[in-house]
């Protein structure tokens, strides 16, 4: 790395040593040894019945994956040599257990939930199929605000949908066919895996000789795939997982020195979900350092913008009902994302607290934006550091969050030393 660098870049020396023990194995270990118990206390606790579901399958799986890492360890210590101690069966066991505790518990709630079963999914993948239904026979997925209103109290929440109109499209299998593999999490998860793929390949080419991918790549895909926030989520909801997948994507082709394609990636991301968007902002910061910002704008702000289009032109009033006006607490029903972070405990325990909280938020988007503006990031690593935090500092202010937002944060900054030495500014550049 160049003098160049920010110091937000830098991997911290205490966690290189942590990860780096015994080849990686020893936080390997650690990470499905402490999943495995999440997974059983959730099992055993969670009051949510698609979340118990999750646990008791998602416990065996870790356990399985712990088992396999201590042999790892054992034929380590035997010779440091050993190819099942290597990285490649480092990677093996990682597929194994996203095998085990995400797509299994998957499938076999489709099934159950295809067979007649009502309590094996959460709301999210109602309402992304029902938008994908509202699709095909309107044109658009979005029902307007009178439409809502003429429901039954206790429907009027999932005939909401606050999604980009991009996510209707993982539930169109479910508008044409009914079935396990019409569930629109498996689509979710195809979508991630694709886009995983992909950013590992495109790391895989930015990196010298074309070797392998480094340690560094395997804990991110870790972080994005069996780390029990991605691996619960995507089993049970699942529609945030292609969201971050397209964002490491994105910053994974920016590592690359790919704007054009960067922007194609996180332009895909924004169509689905607005979580993407702050992501692109930054990522169009960085761009501005290479003169690559137009191209990198064309796909990050062109695909959510034609993805609206259809939408507009069929009903633009149940548009902004379902995109701005539920999401900001105006919609004919609360949303259910109440997590206990500051945010929410400021706008409900203080006096005028949603403004305070608003007022939190906004001074942090102004105290990012000033930083973009001023010192803009000048690595892909450096880029998805101010991304983690800032959406960190975002999902514990905003007065409405949900727990499993923190898969975006803990994914993200984990990705960043993976992009190490990828998308510098050239030495050409003023």
């Amino acid at each position: 790395m160049t003098a160049a660098v920010d110091r937000t870049s830098r991997t911290p020396g205490t966690w290189r040593r942590v990860d780096a023990a015994a080849g990686g194995l020893g936080l390997d270990l650690g990470l499905y040894a402490v999943s495995a118990a999440f997974a059983a206390v959730t099992a055993g606790t969670s009051t949510l019945l698609p979340h118990r579901a999750w646990g008791a399958v998602a416990a065996v799986g870790y356990l399985l994956a712990a088992l396999a890492v201590a042999a790892q360890l054992a034929a380590r210590r035997r010779g440091p040599g050993s190819a099942l101690a290597g990285l490649p069966a480092r990677w093996a066991v990682t597929g194994f257990a996203w095998a085990t505790t995400a797509l299994l518990p998957l499938v076999w709630q489709g099934a159950q939930r295809a067979a007649g079963r009502t309590d094996r999914a959460q709301e999210e993948v109602v309402v992304v199929e029902h938008a994908a239904a509202r699709l095909v026979e309107t044109g658009t997925p979005y029902l307007g605000h009178d439409a809502i209103a003429a429901l039954p109290a206790d429907e009027r929440l999932l005939a909401y949908n606050p999604y980009q109109p991009g996510m209707a499209l993982f539930g169109l299998p479910r508008a044409l066919a009914d079935g396990w593999w019409t569930d629109a999490r498996v689509w979710f998860a195809v979508g991630t895996a694709v886009a995983l793929a992909l950013a590992v390949r495109a790391l895989r080419s930015a990196s010298a000789a074309g070797s392998a991918p480094q340690p560094a790549v395997l804990r991110g895909v870790q972080a994005a795939t069996v780390l029990p926030v991605c691996a619960l989520t995507l089993a049970t909801g699942g529609d945030d997982l292609p969201v971050l997948a397209l964002c490491l994507l994105a910053l994974a082709l920016a590592a690359a020195g790919r704007p054009g394609r960067a922007g194609l990636a996180i332009g895909a991301a924004g169509a689905l979900k607005l979580f993407a968007w702050p992501v692109a902002l930054v990522l169009i910061a960085w761009a501005a350092t290479r003169r690559s910002a137009v191209r990198l704008a064309v796909g990050a702000l062109g695909l959510p913008a034609l993805a609206l289009v259809p939408a507009l032109l069929v009903d633009r009033d149940a548009l902004v009902e379902n995109v701005l006006r539920f999401p900001l607490g105006h919609g004919l029903v609360t949303s259910p994302a109440q997590s206990p972070f500051p945010g929410h405990l400021i706008a409900t325990a203080l006096p005028a607290g949603r403004v305070v909280a608003a007022a939190l938020l906004v001074a942090v988007g102004v105290g990012i934006a000033v930083r973009l503006l001023r010192r803009p990031p000048r690595t892909a690593v450096t880029t998805a550091t101010i991304c983690g935090y800032g959406l960190l500092a975002a999902i514990l202010l905003m007065p409405s969050t949900r727990f499993g937002y923190l898969l975006y944060p803990v994914a993200l900054l984990a990705w960043a030393p993976a992009l190490v030495g990828g998308g510098r500014r050239p030495a050409t550049a003023p």
